[in-house]
């Protein structure tokens, strides 16, 4: 991974980060703290992987404020919220729009740590699954006209002799184009290409079209 994974801390209580600083850093976690929303998002850079940990209640933008402004910028990093005693009804909202966890003042440390940690996976993960993707869709702009129709008919379920007859071609043809889309898409299995078909939104767009045609996927080159 190119970055470590960090936790981001944001509170307007210096006394509050400064102690959350140092017991998570004593526990190994890698913390950023901020003073502020604005103060984080001029400072994040959304390819560090991590989690954030956001105070709700704060002067100028709040926490759900910033909730709402980085995912109207696309940015999706999993948040967990430190709320006071009367602001539990503003964290059920925050989980509703996608937050985390939120954990209520004072709050034991091990249960912080616990929530960090799943979030931290959380967001590895998520990324693991995007770069997968990518990785995906580069190896499938590898793939010939024909050797895309020949994936989106295997990932159908459609047999070699079927494929043949829709493709109006013999059945040792399709025997060669299946294994190059096996091969140039590292698929180990026919369930692994079925997922890659999807990945690459062939389900979607092979629905009534011509099978002898070129297959054609949006934000791809052919």
């Amino acid at each position: 991974m190119k970055h470590e994974p960090t936790l981001f801390l944001v509170d307007d209580d210096r006394a509050v980060r400064d102690a959350l600083s140092l017991y998570l850093g004593s526990k190994g976690v890698r913390v950023t703290s901020y003073s502020s929303a604005h103060e984080f998002l001029q400072a994040y850079d959304p390819d560090r992987p991590g989690c954030l940990l956001l105070d709700i209640r704060m002067p100028g933008m709040d926490g759900l404020e910033l909730q709402d402004a980085l995912a109207t910028s696309g940015v999706r990093i999993p948040i967990i919220f430190i709320t006071g005693h009367g602001d539990v009804s503003m964290a059920v909202r925050a989980i509703k729009k996608g937050a985390s966890d939120f954990l209520e003042k004072p709050f034991d440390n091990e249960a912080l740590l616990a929530c960090i940690k799943k979030a931290m996976a959380q967001d590895i993960g998520e990324r693991q699954r995007e770069r997968g993707e990518a990785d995906v869709l580069i190896r499938f702009q590898q793939l010939t006209p024909r050797e895309r129709d020949v994936m989106a008919l295997v990932a159908d379920g459609h047999p070699n002799k079927s494929i043949a007859k829709k493709l109006e071609i013999s059945h040792r043809t399709v025997e060669i184009h299946r294994r190059r889309v096996m091969g140039k898409m590292a698929a180990e299995s026919l369930s692994d290409l079925i997922t890659m078909a999807v990945a690459c939104g062939v389900h979607d767009i092979k629905l009534g079209r011509d099978p002898r045609q070129p297959l054609r996927v949006s934000g791809l080159s052919t």
